[in-house]
């Protein structure tokens, strides 16, 4: 079995890797939220610049093209993880750099979304945010994804599903 310090180190590991994703969850939220109320709202006017219309179908072609890349990306990164040899926190790490590395992108498509609609007010950008937000929902970081993820097996599953476990308050 595991050492303590291993299984700590693993939770620690874990922890920080909740803590960025969930903030790079809540910063792109208001931004959108906040192009959403005033595309829908008619109450508010900023008289923005035009921007080319051509840019509208780009942008919305990019994030769309992104949404699709970071999950092919997000893949490939992890059948690296499972073809190495390494120990299981250190496979650990590697889905967390992997995680890390798709939450980013998500955080990007959810903020080019939130300008695509404020500035074009096209529904489509309001399409390609609430796809990601299925991304973002279901790709959450979890000891479960994880193990499946990775196709753990026996110890090493075990020691994953360990990192859940929250430590009592002395």
């Amino acid at each position: 079995m595991a050492s303590d310090n291993q299984i700590k180190e693993m939770k620690k590991d874990f922890r920080l890797l909740e803590r960025n994703v969930l903030l790079l969850i809540a910063i792109p939220l208001p931004i959108f939220s906040f192009a959403y109320l005033y595309v829908t709202s008619g109450n508010l006017d900023f008289n923005l610049p035009a921007l080319p219309e051509m840019f509208n179908y780009i942008l919305l072609g990019l994030v769309s093209a992104m949404l699709v890349f970071q999950q092919f990306a997000f893949t490939k990164r992890i059948k690296e993880v499972r073809k190495t040899g390494a120990p299981v926190n250190q496979k650990l790490k590697g889905y967390a750099k992997a995680t890390f590395l798709r939450y980013w992108q998500l955080f990007w498509i959810g903020v080019l979304c939130a300008f695509g609609l404020f500035f074009y007010e096209n529904q489509g950008f309001t399409i390609v945010y609430a796809v990601t937000l299925l991304f973002v929902s279901l790709a959450k970081p979890m000891p479960a994804r994880i193990v499946s993820a990775l196709r753990l097996k026996g110890e090493e599953k075990d020691q994953v599903m360990e990192i859940q476990k929250r430590e009592a308050l002395d």
